[in-house]
């Protein structure tokens, strides 16, 4: 299912870049526009959504009802608003408001220009946001254990990254085939339809998935049920009451904090990179073939973090495990910011190597990205998820819905708020650079700050939901000792649950008295011509 939902993910990712900075009349400074005026609020319209629609659906039919709109939305996109994008764009009014504006306001201007991209791209958002963390996780956080999820949560990701892999080269085969078409044809509406059907397929095969781990295996009388997950029924608290929880627990809070922050870390960086894309790239055929390496790049990288992830946690635990993620994205974005400022001196001893000041803030660039987000996949994602385990089962479904659904996005609405201040004061994302690498130097720092005190939480809180399961197994399982006799093999049930030789007056779990005996056997047996056992 992970693998299914992560190759959808890369290929929406990777398209929707395409569509908007590359479009024309766009640019790579629509993001924060986009992000902050679209993609927050319809993120908070479906956090009300789902919170309501939790309160009357059950969990299969509440997965059901929101996975259903995102697959009809990709596939009426790449079919129906794509070849009619040059109808239905206000082309013509867009050109008059940019006149009668001025150049300061092309970004929101262009979002009108494009209206049906710009909803791609939000709904391309939304199904990293609410798809991979909201359904996915959230179902994986109801049918496993802090012991399980220690050992498999860093695997989950092993199938993801394949995808990743996999994902990324469907992206370069398609860019490819729009290079070798021939003139006057529409090769971003045939590569559409092609990659919109596979979203399509994907998305239904997860719903099948779904279906049948919870008719086949959930729901299998001869499987062992955890008394963790028949919990008694919590009262459904209302949307107020659900925030007011949120805002009084510390916990919640540092949780949240680790959410905005990467958004804010990442979009800080991501977006500027974007910027340096494009002009090095303004080909969408070698803009789009360039993600497609990236997400291979990425994919690869993961993958082998992802075989590190679990010995990390198992070794140095969940603190450490989650402070590597911004440890790495602050050396990274302080490389990527530094080559920024100085790349102009460096370019006699760049151009030695044959690339130029702009090529290189590119690689660098990309490196950044592929490091951050390997980090991400393979120990930030898990030690979250792993975080609202000892949560409640009301807290988990209401306040995992308002962290990921509201704070990812508020986050990354919240980069591009600052980037958007810096725009319109310093004139553009060139300009800001000195000041950008200062800020995320700040929130980077409140994001360790933040991980450390949820690791003085999550800890404690680990250990005792742990103490919890070891007892409920050790009732379940009794520990059984057996003694063997010579002549007979007889044993009986003590009190504790353990098994004893009858006329036994010694406890059989003394490695002593059992000592006599087996010594007594092991010379007859020497003595014997037959082997005993």
């Amino acid at each position: 299912m992970f693998f299914c939902i992560l190759f959808n993910y890369t290929i929406l990712r990777d398209t929707k870049d395409v569509l908007v900075v590359t479009a024309k009349g766009s640019s790579a400074e629509i993001i924060p526009f986009l992000k902050t005026w679209v993609n927050l609020p319809m993120a908070v319209g479906f956090m009300l959504l789902y919170t309501k629609l939790s309160n009357v659906l059950s969990k299969e039919a509440l997965f059901y009802s929101v996975i259903f709109p995102f697959i009809a939305f990709f596939g009426a996109f790449g079919f129906v608003l794509y070849p009619l994008s040059d109808k239905i764009h206000p082309i013509a009014f867009a050109d008059k408001l940019v006149a009668a504006l001025g150049p300061s306001f092309i970004g929101p201007v262009a979002i009108l220009r494009i209206w049906s991209f710009c909803l791609f791209y939000v709904m391309a958002e939304l199904w990293g946001s609410v798809v991979i963390s909201v359904l996915f996780w959230g179902f994986a956080n109801q049918i496993t254990t802090v012991e399980e999820a220690k050992e498999f949560y860093p695997l989950f990701g092993l199938g993801a990254n394949i995808a990743l892999i996999f994902s990324g080269r469907t992206v370069k085969y398609f860019s490819n085939l729009r290079k070798n078409l021939g003139p006057g044809v529409d090769g971003w509406a045939i590569s559409l339809k092609g990659m919109m059907s596979i979203v399509v397929l994907l998305g239904l095969i997860i719903t099948a998935i779904y279906w049948g781990v919870n008719k086949f295996v959930l729901n299998d009388p001869s499987l062992p049920k955890s008394d963790r997950k028949k919990k008694k029924e919590k009262p459904k608290l209302g949307m107020k009451e659900s925030l007011k929880v949120l805002l009084s627990s510390r916990y919640v809070r540092d949780l949240a904090t680790l959410v905005v922050a990467y958004g804010i870390s990442i979009n800080l960086v991501e977006v500027t990179w974007k910027s340096k894309l494009k002009a090095q790239f303004p080909s969408p055929n070698e803009y789009s073939s360039f993600m497609g390496d990236f997400s291979t790049a990425t994919g690869i990288a993961t993958f082998t973090m992802m075989l590190l992830g679990r010995v990390i946690l198992r070794k140095f635990g969940w603190g450490v495990a989650a402070m590597i993620t911004p440890t790495v994205l602050l050396l990274t974005g302080v490389g990527f910011f530094s080559l920024l400022l100085f790349g102009e001196p460096l370019a006699p001893l760049l151009g030695t190597l044959g690339i130029t000041p702009l090529l290189a803030a590119v690689y660098v660039g990309a490196l950044q990205n592929i490091f951050s987000k390997s980090a991400k996949y393979s120990l930030f994602d898990p030690c979250k998820e792993m975080a609202y385990i000892p949560l409640d089962e009301d807290m988990k479904v209401k306040g995992k819905a308002a962290i990921d659904v509201v704070c990812n996005p508020l986050g990354k609405s919240g980069g591009a708020l600052i980037q958007q201040f810096m725009i319109l004061t310093f004139g553009s994302l060139a300009n800001s650079t000195p000041y950008l690498g200062g800020i995320l130097l700040v929130i980077v720092l409140a994001w360790l700050g933040a991980a450390k005190s949820l690791d003085s939480q999550f800890s404690p809180l680990a250990k005792q939901e742990l103490e919890k399961e070891k007892k409920l197994e050790n009732l379940k399982e009794p520990v059984i000792d057996v003694s063997f006799s010579d002549t007979k093999k007889e044993v009986k049930t003590t009190e504790n649950g353990s098994l004893q030789e009858p006329g036994s007056s010694e406890s059989l779990s003394n490695g002593s008295a059992l000592k006599p005996k087996l010594d007594s056997e092991s010379e007859n047996s020497s003595e014997s011509s037959a082997p005993r056992a």
